[in-house]
């Protein structure tokens, strides 16, 4: 069983396997916030664990030029308050050179304020709907751009084009549906229904006659938490049977391990890493995280993201001269080929978003829940949002843009 800490904060002052030449220099600290008990923490605690195995083997290496990195991890308990609590805790109290933080984009909605407010800068390592332009914020997760683009004209080739959207009812469900809503229509699709779904409900017998009766050709499942999940085991005993595509799925909740076949029987999702992806770094990968974390229930594409986060940060600091100040990483990301040959191929930072390009992996679940890949797309850019009007190397507007309010440049 996966151990989760409980209690408000669990400080590792420890500094993790430094050599004696990092230890007479003083560490670098990160702060680590994220959601460790609570709704979130199935897809979160391989967050935590990602930067603990990643803040090893650079303390191993003699740290990042020459200084040992230090994390101050607190248990953010899937709750807003408690992000905006503890990010005011790191960055006035503990003095943090960078925090790594948040599940939920209703969490990173509730933190971003007071990163801007201290001008720190934030790792959001997470797959999200899109859309933030902030120079304080760096994102190693996939975007609708990355997803959708290529998950949406598959299905459609694939199944038809009369298309079902069910989204969890808060900023990250709104608007990746005005996305599904956007490329549909783009690829001569039609939305047959959409539904929009509050956070913590369970049960989903109207959403199923509702999908029933409007009989589309598949069904885009955007549902986020515990509680929410308990769509696919009702849906599966009411017989939909139909196609499910999800930026979402497995490659955060794991749902094809935690749930009996075949509830998730026919779901594609668009990943950006999952423990199936099979090349030999990304075997690597697995195999070394297994030996630190043996009783591991899953490797979720967000713990990736949050481990090649901090090589990425080792890099900006490195290429810095040492410096970790925000600005001064902020000019190293601006030259460019800030790039990391992570598990599942090589990433790379753009400069004007401060979002990640990915190889997109098209996982489906079969009858048995294990995982085959129909398709891989390689090096998909976040391409939307620096097209758009978003150049954090020339101006910092702190905010989020959507397809329907885009930046102002582009009105």
């Amino acid at each position: 069983m996966m151990k989760t800490l409980n209690g408000a904060m669990t400080a590792l002052g420890l500094i993790l396997l430094c050599s004696s030449a990092a230890n007479a220099q003083e560490p670098i600290k990160l702060g680590v916030l994220e959601d460790q008990s609570g709704d979130f923490a199935a897809a979160t605690i391989g967050k935590v664990h990602g930067i603990e195995l990643a803040a090893e083997e650079i303390n191993a290496a003699g740290g990042i030029a020459g200084r040992p990195l230090e994390l101050v991890v607190y248990d953010t308990q899937s709750d807003n308050t408690r992000y905006q609590e503890f990010m005011r805790r790191v960055l006035q109290r503990d003095k943090v050179d960078a925090v790594f933080a948040g599940f939920s984009s209703a969490s990173r909605e509730a933190y971003r304020p007071i990163v801007n407010q201290f001008d720190a800068l934030a790792f959001y390592n997470n797959q999200y709907e899109g859309g933030v332009c902030d120079a304080n914020m760096i994102v190693t997760g996939a975007v609708p751009e990355q997803q959708f683009s290529t998950l949406l004209p598959y299905m459609m080739e694939t199944y038809g084009k009369k298309v079902y959207t069910i989204a969890a009812d808060y900023n990250f469900g709104q608007i990746s549906a005005e996305w599904v809503r956007n490329i549909v229509k783009e690829n001569g699709g039609e939305m047959v229904g959409e539904e929009f779904v509050p956070l913590g409900v369970s049960q989903f017998s109207q959403t199923i006659q509702n999908i029933q009766a409007a009989k589309p050709d598949f069904i885009v499942t955007l549902l986020v938490g515990t509680a929410q999940a308990s769509y696919y085991e009702q849906a599966a005993a009411a017989n939909v049977n139909l196609p499910m595509g999800s930026s979402v799925n497995v490659g955060q909740g794991y749902e094809h391990k935690r749930f009996k076949p075949p509830s998730l029987a026919n779901m594609y999702a668009t990943v950006n890493w999952i423990e199936e992806v099979d090349n030999p770094a990304s075997k690597a990968f697995v195999e070394k995280w297994h030996k630190k974390f043996p009783n591991e229930p899953y490797i979720n594409q967000e713990a990736e993201n949050s481990y090649l986060a901090v090589q990425l940060y080792k890099q900006m600091v490195e290429r810095a001269g040492g410096s970790t100040k925000k600005d001064d990483l902020r000019k190293v990301i601006a030259q460019g080929d800030v790039c990391y040959d992570a598990p599942e191929g090589k990433v790379c930072l753009d400069p004007k978003s401060q979002h990640m390009s990915h190889t997109i992996y098209l996982a489906k679940v079969n009858d048995d829940h294990s995982i085959s890949f129909p398709k891989v797309w390689n090096d998909i850019k976040p391409y939307w949002l620096g097209e758009a009007g978003c150049d954090l190397t020339k101006n910092d507007p702190s905010a989020q843009y959507t397809p329907s309010s885009p930046p102002p440049a582009a009105n």
